[in-house]
């Protein structure tokens, strides 16, 4: 399987049982991504082209300025991608990570779960939540990555083009992320 010697191995269930690991401490390009908090009030309509490019149905612009708009809600962007966040007493959740089809295996993706985990962290969050579609397996890599684990399943809450709606995993991870694949305690 090949990997660093001795490194702690993160996994998820992914679609059709296939199982995802991700090898802890590994470098990656996007290690100089530059990310900033998106000001309340700010123009999103470059956030909503980048969500537009990344996802089959989309949010429109108006969505995300109400869901920024949300108490406890952030957002954090990049050149070519962003995240958004609603944090809330001890735990956050990321709604949407997005980032442009042609910029993706960048390392934006993990700067920015980094940044917006270390931000919820920040505002008192202990625990960060998000659902990813099961057949997604490159963000499934991701997260196994950053040391997250899947804690549930929503049956059927992603809309499919063609076919069966696609479930979600429910995934958790502690705050700080913990980048080495440690998995969070069940429960």
């Amino acid at each position: 399987m090949g990997g660093t010697a001795g490194a702690t191995l993160a996994f998820i269930r992914c679609s059709a049982g296939a199982v995802i690991f991700a090898a802890a401490g590994r470098e990656t390009s996007g290690s100089n991504v530059k990310t900033h908090l998106v000001q309340a009030g700010a123009d999103l309509s470059a956030l909503a082209e980048i969500h537009r490019s990344a996802f089959d149905e989309p949010w429109s612009l108006e969505a995300l300025h109400d869901l920024l708009a949300v108490p406890g809600a952030f957002a954090l962007a990049s050149e070519n991608g962003f995240i958004l966040v609603r944090a809330a007493a001890d735990e956050a959740e990321i709604l949407t990570l997005a980032v442009g089809p042609g910029e993706r295996r960048r390392g934006i993706g993990r700067a920015l779960v980094q940044a917006a985990a270390s931000h919820a962290q920040d505002l008192g969050a202990a625990r960060l939540f998000l659902e990813v579609a099961e057949d997604n397996l490159a963000a499934c890599r991701l997260y196994a990555g950053l040391g997250f684990a899947a804690v549930g399943r929503r049956t059927g809450y992603y809309a499919a083009k063609a076919g069966e709606p696609q479930d979600a995993l429910i995934l958790h991870s502690n705050l700080p992320l913990s980048p080495l694949g440690k998995r969070p305690p069940a429960g």
